[in-house]
């Protein structure tokens, strides 16, 4: 909370006796070296599209590499429950790299759009996952790309959260800076919902002013019944 509040110049802390990570620093991800070939051509051109859930030690160092490089918010550690992919067209080239894991805890519109009261939240909220990072590589071009990836990791993340933690996750968020940053254009032609925006006071909360930009929220329900499930 401090760091946050020191980055948003609202207070003044003293340098650190000793190094430590702040969140986003790449510090401990080596950027490994990967082919650049420019890739620009209709999306069926790459079909059809192979996902791999990263398990390995190997997938997990260039996982983290991707992010690292070429997602604005860098590579973060993850905490709780997560899921990552990569994605690569049909001959293996890499196109892109999704990382979900823990839900924000304070978030006011999305909670009004579920009905989620305090008890509610509290019992369900591990069945929501969080779209934290995205990112289609920088000499990747193939129109409806990003949305095509959404729609596919949306048919099969469920089943892979069973298979890895013993339960199955009911419906997706994620945080999207808009306008000064992105529009939302894939997540939109996904389908997912466009519900309220965040304060920018944070993912947990706790603070009365803004600390971060304010972002538009999206979720995707991943069950016809996925309401009645988060409000049990």
């Amino acid at each position: 909370m401090l760091r946050s509040l020191d980055k948003a110049g609202k207070i003044t802390l003293p340098s650190p006796r000793f190094a430590t990570r702040r969140p986003g620093d790449s510090k401990g991800v080596q950027h490994l070296v990967h082919d650049e070939t420019p890739i620009s051509c209709k999306l069926k051109e790459l079909q059809p599209l192979r996902m791999k859930v990263v398990t390995s030690k190997e997938d997990w160092q260039q996982f983290k590499s991707y992010i690292d490089q070429y997602h604005y918010l860098k590579f973060d550690r993850c905490i709780s429950e997560s899921m990552a992919y990569m994605v690569c067209s049909h001959d293996g080239k890499p196109l892109a790299s999704l990382l979900f894991g823990a839900p924000a805890w304070s978030c006011r519109d999305r909670d009004a759009f579920i009905g989620w009261g305090k008890d509610e939240k509290k019992r369900n909220l591990n069945m929501v996952a969080n779209n934290s990072r995205y990112v289609i590589y920088p000499w990747v071009v193939a129109p409806h790309l990003a949305s095509h990836i959404l729609s596919l990791i949306s048919k099969r993340i469920s089943g892979d959260w069973d298979k890895k933690y013993g339960h199955q996750i009911c419906l997706l968020e994620t945080f999207v800076e808009a306008p000064t940053r992105f529009r939302g254009t894939c997540y939109k032609a996904a389908s997912w919902l466009k519900v309220g925006r965040t304060t920018g006071r944070g993912r947990n909360g706790g603070h009365h002013n803004a600390i971060v930009p304010e972002k538009d929220i999206y979720l995707y329900p991943l069950t016809k019944n996925w309401r009645s499930i988060l409000n049990r």
